[in-house]
């Protein structure tokens, strides 16, 4: 089974008719954080999320069948590694997948083409990444600020003693319950 490398013109064409498009970079690049400090943050429009890290660490084909990814539908990986693109492409055709494509131009040809759709998270500013809360705590500078001071708020769910043993410097603690009960 060959991998298929494609071109941005494949993608538009390959994804009108049917082809499944996964974005493999971090929740957060995919949610809208410009983590390579790209020309445009988001995802390509239509894309589903599966962060590579995944693959390292959990059962990722649950995720594949909970998504309704099946090994009939022709697949386009892409994200900011050429490798990890590759790497991952490998399991799905061990996993049984057989239309399996890259597209390694994302970085290069669809962010900065104005004119290719992309989505991001509505208020993707409010769900930051642990290397920006960490950089706002730290005092070092930041590319994108909010207007005041962020709170910074460790959920759990009857547990604060979790909290209490240890937490990010300067977060309040808040019990999910509170947001769930009537």
């Amino acid at each position: 089974m060959q991998i298929k490398h494609i071109s941005t013109s494949e993608v538009i064409a390959r994804v009108k008719k049917g082809a499944v498009l996964l974005d493999i970079r971090s929740a957060d690049a995919y949610n809208g954080w410009q983590l390579m400090q790209e020309h445009r943050g988001g995802h390509i429009r239509g894309a589903r999320s599966l962060p590579f890290k995944w693959t390292n660490y959990i059962d990722w084909m649950d995720i594949i069948q909970q998504k309704n990814i099946t090994p009939d539908k022709e697949i386009i990986i892409y994200g900011y590694s050429n490798e990890e693109n590759g790497i991952l492409a490998e399991l799905f055709i061990k996993a049984g997948f057989h239309n399996i494509n890259i597209y390694g131009e994302f970085l290069s040809e669809w962010v900065p083409d104005e004119h290719l759709p992309m989505d991001r998270l509505a208020r993707y500013r409010n769900l930051v990444p642990a290397e920006w809360l960490n950089k706002m705590i730290s005092g070092e500078t930041i590319t994108e600020t909010h207007k005041q001071r962020p709170v910074v708020i460790q959920a759990h769910y009857r547990n604060r003693d979790a909290y209490l043993s240890g937490h990010i410097p300067g977060a309040v603690d808040m019990d999910t319950l509170v947001l769930e009960s009537p």
